[in-house]
This record gives structure tokens, C-alpha cells and sequence, in this order.
């Protein structure tokens, strides 16, 4: 496990486009999100200590935000090669023990990894009314054996201001979590760039 922050992929970019297979065998578009006041958008895994230490958290974080018209969406773009915990297969089976109310794609090229600048599990976006992106960072200040408790504050706060068309609140501090799980050889040159902790 390598610690890793997140990019900060600058404010006001559009949302890449995606089109991936969903836990339940449907295909999931970002045009599907189109006309939502926010979209959320997670790339996170299975067996990443960061994603468990806030899984049970996320699940109800996502029946907030589909009660409240807010789209939200995850996507894991680990190398199942080496990490077959995070094969799809297992995505269907971690899905239902959770709960996840949000589709749970799977990124099998990590192209879409990549078009996000995304480093980290979990790693957190979200976008505007227009799809662009308005805030990028943690979901609150607790990780793994911090004693900190899991509150989900600062993600919350910045789609509360976002779907009611404010901005994000300030600072927005960079996501922290193990390395996203490149293929041999794949690692995008932005990821070395990206800071370990």
C-alpha cells in the first residue's frame, strides 16, 4: 500500500465522459446524470483499508444525495490482475454487503482513471449543475486508526453548496488513500506527480 493524495484536478474542468459496465450488468453514461443539480463521482475499490474504513458511511451518503436529487456514481479502476478483490465479480458481491445505492462501474481500461486524473482510493469529485467540476478532496478528516470520527463534513458541505448553486466551502483538502492499482507499466505521469504520504 502506497498512500497517495489526490491530484486536484483544477476547478471548473468538464466531467470526462464515461461509459462503463454497472455491478447489476447495465451500462452506465455520463450523459445519464445530465439536468442533476450535482454529481458525485468516487473512484474507490474493495480492498483498499481507506475504502473500508468509510464503506458502511458511503452507502448512506448516497441514499442522501439520490433522496435529495443529487446523482452519485463510483467507479473502481484497480488492476484485478494483481488485486482479484477487485474483480467485478467481487464488486457485485461488495455492492450488495454495503448496500451501495449508487452504480459501481468498473474502469477495466483505466482510461477513465486517467481522463480524471484520478490517484487514490477513495478519491472524490463533484460536479455542477453543468457538469463541471466544483469541488475535489476528502470526504472528512477520518482515516484508518486516526480516532477521528467519520463524519463525511466536508463532502457534504460541498454538494449541499453545489446543488443549491453556491460554491464549494474553502479549503478543500486533498483526498488521501492507497495508490490506485495502474497495470504494469500504465502508471499515467501525472500519478508521480501526485505526492505519497
Amino acid at each position: 500500500m502506497v498512500k497517495t493524495v489526490s491530484t486536484m484536478l483544477p476547478l471548473g474542468t468538464p466531467a470526462p465522459d464515461f461509459t462503463l459496465v454497472n455491478v447489476d450488468g447495465s451500462t452506465v453514461s455520463l450523459s445519464q446524470f445530465a439536468g442533476a443539480p450535482a454529481l458525485v463521482v468516487i473512484f474507490m475499490c474493495n480492498h483498499c483499508p481507506f475504502v473500508k474504513h468509510l464503506a458502511d458511511a458511503l452507502a448512506q451518503f448516497g441514499h442522501e444525495c439520490q433522496s435529495k436529487g443529487v446523482a452519485i456514481v463510483a467507479i473502481s479502476s484497480n488492476d484485478v490482475s494483481g488485486f482479484p478483490a477487485d474483480s467485478p465479480e467481487q464488486m457485485v458481491h461488495e455492492a450488495e454487503l454495503r448496500g451501495y445505492p449508487f452504480p459501481y462501474l468498473y474502469d477495466e481500461t483505466q482510461e477513465v482513471a486517467v481522463a480524471y486524473r484520478a490517484a487514490c482510493t477513495p478519491d472524490f469529485y463533484v460536479f455542477d449543475k453543468d457538469q463541471k467540476l466544483a469541488y475535489r478532496g476528502q470526504f472528512d478528516s477520518s482515516r484508518p486508526g486516526n480516532d477521528i470520527p467519520i463524519s463525511g463534513d466536508d463532502l457534504r458541505s460541498a454538494v449541499q453548496a453545489i446543488a443549491a448553486g453556491q460554491p464549494a466551502p474553502e479549503p478543500h483538502v486533498p483526498s488521501l488513500g492507497c495508490n490506485i492499482k495502474w497495470k504494469p507499466g500504465a502508471e499515467p505521469d501525472y500519478f508521480n506527480a501526485a505526492g505519497t504520504g
